[in-house]
């Protein structure tokens, strides 16, 4: 299984960018695929995950309103549109996989995960 992330890159305050995360030897509509995040020096944390069919997408409050995950099944590709970005978003982005797709918020119950993408977001 492979999960592979880009996208990631250098944007000002207030700009935008997108993550793109391309997924294979899995069947992939059967994952919910989640984005988390590690800043320099903090835990991993959640960002935004999205189920099976595309229909549910909670979001960590901390990128409600700015970021949108989506998700197409037919590419096997899951995106993040990131908005209105800040100088704390800045991060290694990494995209997951959870054949259970239950529990979004709990990076341990993701199986595969990607090598992640750096995003700087300078001030």
């Amino acid at each position: 299984v492979q999960l592979v992330e880009s996208g990631g890159g250098l944007v000002q305050n207030g700009g935008s960018l997108r993550l793109s995360c391309a997924a294979s030897g899995l069947i992939f509509r059967y994952y919910a695929m989640g984005w988390f995040r590690q800043a320099p020096g903090k835990e991993r944390e959640y960002v935004a995950a999205i189920n099976k069919s595309g229909d549910r997408n909670p979001y960590a409050d901390s990128v409600k309103g700015r970021f949108t995950i989506s998700r197409d099944n037919a590419k096997n590709t899951v995106y993040l549109q990131m908005n209105r970005l800040k100088p704390e978003d800045t991060a290694v982005y990494y995209c997951a996989a959870d054949y259970a797709g239950s529990r979004w918020y709990v990076a341990d119950d993701y199986e595969y995960w990607g090598q992640g993408t750096l995003v700087t977001v300078s001030s």
